[in-house]
């Protein structure tokens, strides 16, 4: 499951109301636990009590060794839980006797809702245990993700219990919204390039762009970035990332540094859920289609082949912007010949849901496309978010919705 699905899918166990956020988070961690879309057996809740220092389990599921309820773990005993505040999870072999007794050999953790002050430094509120048939480095980016995921619920659970969202200044953000979006249509040597974005508010966290210098007009940018919050802030915060790539390219930089110069940005300058996703190509004047690409934890953007009518995915590159300040990215590359396609979206597309649940998926965008090949991006454009929209009509939930669509034409 890709990072942007898990994380999705976790948000959808908080669908239902719960009066406080231990309910909220036993019910979250029972979910993931029972999910046939999770490699998760069983999971544990340990809760920060400032009083005696320590971390004290309040809940325990699934295929694990039953610990006594209130079981404590001194924070003193355990220093590595304090690397939490830095690192988010971890995967460590179990030093604690009474838990090795229990066959708890090597154990995952991942840290979740507010920081809090402890005799030694900051710690989690809570710590996430799970049990999984692979604990090992390959299981960590899972681990990240299910806690951002389930941070940010409780902290959306706080935001609830104190206020209603507040009415915000629509004609002002509607403005701010449309400043980072280009516009639509553009032609760049042997490419036609359209692009559109619906916010599912009156304004969202979607937005593309195409960027190139006044010195290298011979070097297109093509990005397509999702943030992960909603309205305003998402806004706010789509506009900003915009703003660090125009800079960044003004310096030359290439794409790898400049994707890790705009993540370190992204996570010094918002809460760590606040993350976005985003897809950077680059097309140049190279007769035989060179297209270099970097996907940060984005959908997988579909490659058309004309000549044999096939389609392809593009792999992410690295992790999401934002919660990793470290993380490198790979630049990789595709050829596009005459007539190949390239469809760019965001989830809004892809995970749209329909008045009964069902998701729209990659493949049917990919069908689609398959099926419009002989069209002009704007007419696939076009027809494809109107084959969205119609398919999620009536449906409870939706998304902002972005899609660009390069081809190239001679």
């Amino acid at each position: 499951m890709n990072q942007r699905r898990l994380y999705r899918t976790i948000e959808s166990f908080a669908s239902v109301h719960f009066k406080t956020e231990k309910e909220l988070l036993k019910h979250v961690v029972n979910e993931i636990v029972k999910s046939e879309d999770i490699d998760i057996k069983g999971g544990r809740i340990w809760q920060f009590d400032l009083s005696s220092d320590s971390y004290r389990l309040i809940h325990q599921i699934g295929a694990i060794a039953k610990l006594d309820p209130g079981y404590r773990i001194s924070l003193a005993l355990y220093p590595i839980f304090r690397m939490l505040i830095d690192q988010r999870s971890i995967i460590a072999n179990e030093t604690d006797r009474y838990l090795r007794q229990k066959g708890i050999l090597k154990y995952s953790a991942t840290g979740v809702g507010e920081k809090m002050k402890s005799k030694e430094g900051l710690v989690y509120q809570y710590i996430l245990a799970f049990n999984s048939d692979f604990i090992d480095p390959s299981f960590l980016p899972n681990l990240n993700i299910i806690g951002l995921a389930v941070s940010s619920l409780l902290r959306n659970k706080k935001i609830e219990q104190k206020a209603q969202q507040l009415a915000m200044d629509i004609d002002k953000a509607r403005e701010i919204q449309q400043s980072i979006l280009p516009e639509p249509a553009k032609k760049f040597y042997f490419y036609d390039i359209y692009g559109i974005s619906v916010p599912d508010r009156i304004v969202g966290g979607d937005f593309f762009d195409y960027l190139y210098t006044d010195e290298d007009k011979d070097r297109l940018a093509v990005v397509v970035g999702d943030a992960a919050s909603k309205g305003f802030k998402a806004a706010a915060q789509a506009l900003y990332v915009a703003g660090a790539l125009r800079m960044g390219l003004s310096y030359h930089l290439k794409i790898s540094s400049l994707m890790s110069r705009v993540n370190k940005i992204v996570s010094r300058s918002f809460a760590e859920e606040q993350f976005v996703s985003m897809f950077y190509a680059e097309l140049t004047d190279n007769e035989k289609g060179l297209m270099l690409y970097a996907n940060a934890g984005h959908n997988n953007p579909i490659v058309f082949r004309a000549n044999n009518r096939t389609l392809e995915f593009l792999e992410t590159t690295g992790q999401i912007l934002g919660p990793f300040p470290e993380e490198t990215y790979r630049v990789d590359n595709t050829m596009l010949a005459v007539n190949d396609i390239v469809a760019i979206y965001t989830d809004g597309m892809s995970e749209a849901r329909s008045a009964d649940g069902s998701l729209y998926t990659e493949q049917r965008i990919a069908n689609m496309l398959a099926s419009l090949a002989d069209k002009s991006p704007k007419e696939i454009c076009e027809a494809l978010l109107s084959d969205v929209q119609k398919f999620s009509s009536g449906a409870e939930y939706s998304d902002d919705k972005t899609l660009v669509v390069i081809k190239r034409i001679h």
